[in-house]
C-alpha cells in the first residue's frame, strides 16, 4: 500500500510542540547537561574525539539522569519555528514556487518536494523572499533585493515575493550556520488574497504575431473567465515567441489582474483569442503560431505571504538555552560536559510536583570536615565503611563541599565486589582514589550553606540530594558532543533544532 506523511502532518506536529511551551496546560521543558567523564570503549563506547550515538532505549535514560550535572528551563521565549538557511548570492540559480512539485514534475534543482527545494532565500539584511519565477531556471543576475512591497516585484531576472524580516533579536537568538528563524509579517499577511494568481509558467512556442494580448484565467476563481476574474497579459516578441514570465511591463508575460479564489486555472491561447474586453486594447488574434502555453501557478491557501511558517515549510523548531557562569550556583563550572538532552516535566526530588524553577543542580553534595588534600574532578571516590563509590564532579575547597555522581555502570556507583548500589551515608570518611584527599561528612551540618552566588544548599547530616527526582519526566532528545569546558566567566549558547 502506497502512503506518505504529508507536509501538513509535519507542520501540525511542529505546531503542537511549539504551542506546548505556552498553552494553558503547558509542558515544562528543561535542557540537561551531563557526562563529565570521557567517553571510552569500555563504558559508554566511542571517544571524546568521536562521541557515540545515543541509544534510544530504557537503560540509556537512566544513565543520562545518573550523569546529569544541571538543568535549565527552556521557556516559550526560547523557541521559534525555523527553516534551512539559504543565503542570497548573485549568480545563484534558485528554484521557484510551484503548486505541483512531485517526482514527475521536479524543480530546477531536481527536488521532488517543494519544501526540499531552494525556492526562498535570505539577504544580508535579513529579508526573506520567496521566488515566484526563476526565469526558466536561470541564475539570478542583479542587485541584492531590498524591497518590502506586499506585491510581487521583478529583479535580477526573477520575480520575488517579500515574506518577512528576521529581527535583530531573532538573529541573535536563533540564526545559525544552517538554520534561520521564520515568522509571519502581519502587513504582508493582511495584504494576501486567497486564490490570487501571481505566477505563470510559459512555454514560448513560435510563429505568433508580435504584440500584447489579454486572456482570462478560467477555473473556479471568483468571476473566472470574465473581465472581473484573473486576467493575464501576454507579450509576443519580435521573434514570434511568448516571452518568459516577469513583471516588467511591455517585455514579459504579466499578471494583469490576479483575481481570487482559484484552486485551479487554465489559460487558452490560439489563433482566435478567448477573451476580449473594451477596457483592454488588444488584438483578438495572436496569429497562427504553435507550441505556446501559459500555465497558471496556484498560490497557497490564503495567498502568498499569509502564513510564512506554513508556506516555506517551517516544520523545524529551534530550542535555545544559554548557560552563563554558574547560573544561580546550580550549573557547576568546575568540570566539562559531553551530553545535552531535553526532558519534559521532571519533578522535584522525592515528590510528584513538576519542576518550575529556572535552574536545578543535579549532583549529590557532601559538606566535609577534617579535609586533607584536594579532590580532583572525575576521580573515583569511595567510603570504605559503607562500600559506597562515586565520582567527583567538582570540589569547592572554600566551602568544603564535594559535588559527586553515583552512576549505575563502570566504577562510579555500583560496588565492584557485590554489584550493589550503595549511597554515601553517615560520618564516614570519603577518599579520593587518585588524589588521596579525604574528608568526613559533617554530621552536624543540618542547615543551609550560602554559596558564592548567594544561593543556598540545605544539608542534612552533611549530605544534600539532587534537586530533581532522577528518572522523572521524559527525555525526548539526547545528543553526545565533544567535551565542552565551563568557566565562571563563560557563556555557552546552545541551540537544538528539532525536525518534524
Amino acid at each position: 500500500m502506497a502512503a506518505i506523511i504529508t507536509e501538513k502532518f509535519r507542520l501540525h506536529n511542529a505546531t503542537q510542540f511549539y504551542e506546548s511551551f505556552s498553552e494553558t496546560s503547558k509542558n515544562l521543558y528543561y535542557l540537561m547537561i551531563g557526562k563529565a567523564t570521557p567517553f571510552t570503549s569500555t563504558t559508554s563506547g566511542g571517544s571524546d574525539e568521536s562521541p557515540p550515538t545515543p541509544a534510544d532505549d530504557v537503560s540509556s535514560n537512566y544513565y543520562e539522569w545518573d550523569q546529569t550535572i544541571a538543568l535549565k528551563n527552556i521557556s516559550s521565549s526560547d523557541i521559534t519555528y525555523t527553516l534551512p538557511r539559504r543565503n542570497w548570492a548573485n549568480g545563484t540559480t534558485y528554484d521557484m514556487y510551484e503548486h505541483n512539485i512531485s517526482s514527475s514534475n521536479t524543480t530546477t534543482s531536481g527536488a521532488t518536494n517543494l519544501y526540499d527545494s531552494t525556492f526562498f532565500f535570505r539577504t544580508a539584511n535579513n529579508r526573506v523572499y520567496k521566488v515566484l519565477d526563476n526565469n526558466a531556471g536561470s541564475a539570478y543576475s542583479g542587485a541584492e533585493p531590498t524591497s518590502e512591497s506586499t506585491s510581487p516585484f521583478a529583479i535580477g531576472g526573477y520575480v520575488l515575493k517579500y515574506m518577512y524580516t528576521i529581527t535583530a533579536s531573532e538573529q541573535t537568538k536563533f540564526l545559525t550556520t544552517d538554520f534561520m528563524p521564520v515568522s509571519t509579517d502581519s502587513t504582508v499577511s493582511a495584504a494576501a488574497t486567497d486564490g490570487k494568481i501571481e505566477s505563470l509558467i510559459i512555454t514560448a512556442g513560435s510563429g505568433y504575431t508580435a504584440g500584447t494580448y489579454y486572456a482570462a484565467v478560467y477555473g473556479d476563481g471568483s468571476s473566472a473567465g470574465t473581465s472581473s476574474g484573473a486576467i493575464v497579459s501576454i507579450v509576443v516578441g519580435s521573434g514570434g515567441t511568448i516571452t518568459s514570465f516577469g513583471l516588467t511591463a511591455g517585455s514579459d508575460t504579466t499578471i494583469h489582474s490576479g483575481g481570487s479564489g482559484y484552486t485551479y486555472g487554465t489559460v487558452n491561447i490560439g489563433s482566435s483569442y478567448t477573451f476580449s474586453d473594451a477596457a483592454l486594447s488588444s488584438s483578438s488574434s495572436m496569429g497562427s503560431g504553435t507550441g505556446g502555453a501559459v500555465q497558471v501557478v496556484i498560490s497557497p491557501k490564503n495567498g502568498h505571504g499569509y502564513n510564512a511558517v506554513e508556506e516555506l515549510g517551517g516544520h523545524y523548531v529551534t530550542c535555545r538555552a544559554t548557560l552563563t557562569g554558574a547560573e544561580g550556583d546550580d550549573v557547576l563550572t568546575g568540570n566539562d560536559f559531553r551530553n545535552i538532552a531535553i526532558v519534559t516535566d521532571p519533578t522535584t526530588y522525592g515528590t510528584s510536583t513538576v519542576a518550575t524553577a529556572s535552574t536545578y543542580r543535579q549532583t549529590y553534595a557532601a559538606k566535609l570536615t577534617s579535609v586533607s588534600g584536594t579532590f580532583t574532578v572525575d576521580e573515583k571516590i569511595s567510603q570504605a565503611s559503607t562500600g559506597a563509590i562515586g565520582k567527583v564532579v567538582e570540589w569547592d575547597s572554600t566551602l568544603s563541599i564535594l559535588y559527586y555522581h553515583q552512576e549505575k555502570y563502570a566504577d562510579y556507583g555500583t560496588n565492584s565486589t557485590t554489584g550493589a548500589y550503595v549511597a554515601f551515608s553517615g560520618a564516614n570518611a570519603i577518599t579520593g582514589a587518585s588524589s588521596s584527599a579525604a574528608g568526613t561528612p559533617d554530621a552536624d551540618a543540618d542547615s543551609a550553606v550560602t554559596l558564592a552566588g548567594n544561593n543556598t544548599i540545605t544539608f542534612t547530616n552533611g549530605y544534600a540530594n539532587p534537586e530533581l527526582q532522577p528518572d522523572s519526566g521524559n527525555i525526548i532528545y539526547s545528543e553526545n558532543r565533544k567535551p565542552i569546558s565551563r568557566a565562571t566567566d563563560q557563556t555557552e549558547d546552545i541551540r537544538i533544532i528539532v525536525e518534524f
